[in-house]
Order: structure tokens, then sequence, then C-alpha cells
């Protein structure tokens, strides 16, 4: 006689695994029945999305959803991209109109950036766009925001980048790796500038129009009128100014304790030029002007450019 089944025996746990082995694991914020598409990132998540989304939001997929089926009609399968979650999902949250959290590093941002630019997505590049240039990318990586919007042809955004590159030092071996990847055509205006504004700085700085006691010949004490001035504090400190220019071109080494102590009034070649007197018996007059010789340099740091000219970039729209 045969056993009496017992229909309310709990399943097998091994028939439990392979039924769970076989259960799409849907990112449950892309999991709707009626989506037509399904994409596998690279770590196996599945997203459902919706094939008129696509089709409108990136030109590959309306490429891809246009071609004609093959043998046999369209597959199930789904469409295996090679990126993890990290950039698949928020890509396609910006593509079906969902909320995305804040970028917290540029390496996330750039990679969905490229994602998005493979996928010919120009919505979702133009809302990745503002947070390029947000101020904690800006101020800690400078040089890779600059490389990411000359690369896309963002022009404001690489004009913006290019001013925050002027406190670094390119020729530092730390930027030569992200210099190296930057094409010529952006690379070049780049290193113009900073280039640029050593050069103009140290015209001005030799022009007598400007700095009359410094750079006049001759030019006689101002007291005395007799004794011609020996500029030799004059020209280290000039030499000194130009020397911090290269290593951060935005001057603010200059700017920094120009009137006290700090930055560049605790300078040796600042100190021997304010103390500079003439040498004649009787006179020791001041040489320099310090207060009048200060504020030149300072208008002249004011005057040097801080971007880069963009003729040579196409903004994307």
């Amino acid at each position: 006689m045969a056993a009496v089944q017992d229909d309310n025996r709990k399943p097998d746990t091994h028939e439990q695994s392979v039924s769970c082995a076989h259960t799409p694991a849907y990112h449950p914020a892309f999991a709707a029945p009626d989506a037509e598409i399904v994409i596998a990132s690279s770590e196996g998540t599945l997203y459902r999305v919706h094939a008129y989304t696509l089709r409108t939001t990136s030109g590959l997929f309306k490429t891809l959803l246009s071609l004609p089926p093959p043998p046999g009609g369209h597959t199930t399968e789904p469409i295996a991209i090679h990126e993890p979650d990290a950039v698949v999902e928020p890509l396609l949250r910006l593509m079906c109109g969902l909320a995305t959290t804040p970028w917290t590093s540029l390496d996330e941002l750039s990679a969905v950036l490229s994602l998005a630019q493979n996928w010919d997505a120009p919505g979702p590049i133009a809302s990745l766009r503002p947070a390029l240039t947000s101020h904690k990318f800006l101020t800690t990586d400078p040089l890779r925001v600059y490389a990411l919007a000359s690369h896309f042809g963002f022009r404001p955004e690489t004009q913006l980048a290019s001013t925050h590159t002027l406190s670094l030092n390119l020729f530092d071996t730390a930027h030569a790796d992200i210099l190296a990847g930057i094409p010529a055509t952006a690379a070049l205006p780049l290193l113009r500038l900073h280039r640029s504004r050593r050069d103009a700085l140290r015209d001005m700085l030799d022009s007598p129009e400007r700095f009359l006691a410094g750079n006049g010949q001759p030019f006689h004490c101002s007291a005395c009128a007799i004794t011609p001035l020996e500029n030799r504090t004059w020209r280290e400190l000039k030499h000194r100014v130009l020397r911090e220019l290269d290593v951060c071109a935005n001057g603010d080494a200059l700017r920094d304790g120009m009137w006290g102590e700090g930055g560049m009034g605790s300078w040796p070649e600042a100190k021997a030029c304010w103390a500079a007197v003439c040498v004649k018996v009787g006179c020791a007059a001041t040489n320099y002007d310090r207060p009048a010789t200060i504020k030149q340099i300072r208008t002249c740091l004011e005057g040097l450019s801080v971007t880069v000219e963009v003729d040579w970039l196409l903004d994307t729209k």
C-alpha cells in the first residue's frame, strides 16, 4: 500500500535554494513588470526599463531598439552592461527622471558622465554638468575638473576650473599623469595661462613707469637728489616674486603678509628692500616707498589673466 502523501510537508532546502537561484534580482526601483527592456550590470543586478524611455533619452538605445529583430524574434535576454551598479543605477535614474543622491566623489561623477557619453544621453549629461564645478571638486581637484570639462566641451566650466588650477604648480610630478591624459589642444592653453601670468608680471615689475625708483636708469635719491640708487635689493625682490609665481600662479603667496609678517612680509628679500637707504653721508633716506611699491605690486597681480582662452572649444549644448 502506498504511503500517504503529506501535503503540508515543508519544501526541501535544496529545492528552495534552486528556486531562489532562478529568481531574477531586479533592482527595486526598476522592477516594473510592464517594462520591456532588461539591463544587467556587471554585478548581475537587473534593471527593467521601458523601451520608450531608453529610445527617447539615449541615441545608442534608439539605434539598438530600431534594428530589425533577429531570426526567431526578439530575445528576452538582458542587455549586459560592463559597468558596476554604482555607475549604471544613477545614470538610469537620470534617464527615468528619478531622484539621485549627491555626488560624493569626482571618480563617481566622471564614470557616470563617461557612460552617459557612450550611451549618447544628452539629458543626463546636462543634469550632471553643474555638479562638476561644485566647490568641493574645484578646491580639491581643479586639474581633473578642467580635464573633464574640456573633454565634454563645457566652456564656462573649463574657464572656471582653469582659474582654480592657478593654485597648483603644474610642473609638480603629482600632476604628471593627469596632464598626460589631457589632449594638447586643452593642455597647451592651460600651460600658456600659467606661464603668461609670470611673463606679464615680469614685464610689469621691470617697467620704469610702474616702478620708477627701482627701474629708472639712472634714478637718484628722492631726498638728496645726488646719489644714484643701487638697485640690487629691488632686483632680488623681483626675482623672488617671480619664483613664487612659478610655484603658485594665483599669487596668493605674494598677497599674504604684504604689509606685515608672514608671506611676502617675512621674506629676507622684502626686508632688505624696505631697509635699503641712500649711502650718502647725512642722508640715509629709504630707497623705496614701501606702501606705494606694495600697492603697485598688488595692482600688477590683479591685472593678470585668470582664465584660459577657449576659442578652440565648442560648447556642448
